[in-house]
């Protein structure tokens, strides 16, 4: 049987899961021991780096050393700290979030900017992973694993037994091709919905390659529209934050006065009912706008890929514009970093063609001509020109049109 990474293809599934209330208690118990081991991970590697720094050959020194190397795996840590040995928690929890701490060190050294692994606290999400295991299968299936599908309506999970479930995973189920089940994450939001996040493997591709379009397209993205395409076509701007924003901004301010008055009364908020159920609305208002945008995302970037052989769009930074203050709420609103990642990975998964160009001048210059506005004294474009004329070749331009133009010809 072949590993996860000797596999050629691999995919995400994220369903949701109901678990029961007893469920949820073991999950939780999961998810605190997984953040306690990554957070003595954090801890000893902060500590042997301290105790390297004493130069004099102390013996107490390297004893401590040695102590700390050889608490660094599941089985010394769980006999460190008794509370470990708890018959609900998974052994291959406890390992995963000790895998997890050495490759936030791999990124560290391949990307410096991800930062060391830092502590991670505590908060009203909960998250831990565990593995499918097929001990004497011959094949690898959904459905014959440690973690495994009983049918389309039921999976079943280490410790947790069998969850109610709900999500796309039908089509994969009906499939009769083998698909092996690897990592798996179980994560709960802070609007108190579980998800079972599953990373699969196969030797058959699991989408279809398209036949070719025979067409290409560039896109802009802006704030006034969601995006104009270079043959002409806009997508308005839905602006899911902006049309909840009132009733979110006076759900946060009675969950502030609730917040003020536990305090008052030197009560923990984690004991305050009302102040719970007001945060839970707060999050599940978060949730919906979330869901909402996420869902948009989806659909047109999945309609762009499918529709066109060829999709070119501006590499945009969105760190760096949220600086602009009077835009950062229509930039965070509109998800153009998560659309540009989706039509990447769509772009592969369907045999598709996707790339991104230098935003520069794409606004500026007459596609007709090549004239750059804020050239031979003329002034640059701001953004309330939204139509303008080329003082060159007198040709006038819809904004958003003419820079999509050049964005594909750029592409080329």
């Amino acid at each position: 049987m072949k590993s996860m990474a000797q596999l050629e293809y691999h995919y995400g599934l994220k369903v949701r899961i109901y678990p029961s209330d007893h469920q949820k208690q073991i999950i939780r118990v999961n998810s605190d021991a997984s953040r306690f081991i990554y957070n003595e991970m954090v801890a000893i590697g902060k500590e042997l780096w301290q105790l390297s720094r004493v130069r004099l050959p102390i013996d107490t020194v390297q004893d401590r050393i040695q102590q700390l190397k050889l608490r660094r795996n599941a089985k010394q840590m769980t006999n460190h700290f008794q509370f470990l040995e708890d018959k609900r928690i998974d052994s291959l929890a406890k390992a995963n979030a000790i895998q997890n701490y050495y490759n936030a060190w791999k990124a560290f050294r391949k990307v410096h900017g991800t930062g060391v692994p830092k502590f991670h606290r505590k908060s009203y999400a909960w998250r831990y992973q565990t593995n499918c295991q097929y001990l004497k299968q011959k094949t690898a299936r959904l459905t014959n694993g440690t973690v495994f599908f009983e049918d389309c309506g039921h999976i079943v999970l280490p410790k947790l037994g069998r969850l109610r479930v709900k999500g796309s995973h039908q089509r994969l189920l009906d499939r009769q091709s083998e698909i092996r089940i690897g990592t798996v994450t179980i994560t709960k939001d802070a609007a108190d919905r579980f998800f079972v996040s599953l990373q699969l493997g196969s030797d058959t591709p699991f989408v279809s390659k398209l036949n070719r379009a025979n067409r290409q397209i560039g896109i802009d993205l802006n704030t006034e529209n969601f995006l104009t395409a270079s043959d002409g076509q806009t997508i308005a701007n839905p602006r899911y934050y902006r049309t909840i924003k009132g009733k979110l901004a006076k759900a946060q301010r009675i969950l502030s006065r609730r917040q003020r008055r536990a305090k008052k009364e030197q009560r923990s908020l984690r004991e305050s009912k009302n102040y719970q159920k007001q945060r839970l609305l707060v999050a599940k208002i978060h949730a919906r706008v979330f869901d909402r945008r996420h869902d948009f995302l989806q659909r047109m970037s999945t309609t762009l890929i499918k529709n066109q052989d060829l999709v070119v769009a501006e590499e945009l930074r969105s760190k760096n514009l949220l600086k602009n203050h009077a835009l950062a709420m229509s930039i965070a609103d509109v998800g153009w970093r998560s659309f540009l990642n989706m039509l990447a990975y769509k772009a592969d998964l369907y045999g598709r063609q996707f790339i991104t160009v230098s935003p520069e001048n794409t606004t500026q210059t007459c596609h007709d001509c090549g004239f750059v506005m804020g050239s031979d004294g003329t002034e640059k474009l701001t953004l309330a020109d939204r139509k303008w004329t080329c003082p060159q070749c007198h040709t006038h331009h819809i904004r958003d049109h003419n820079a999509a133009l050049n964005i594909l010809e750029k592409g080329f």
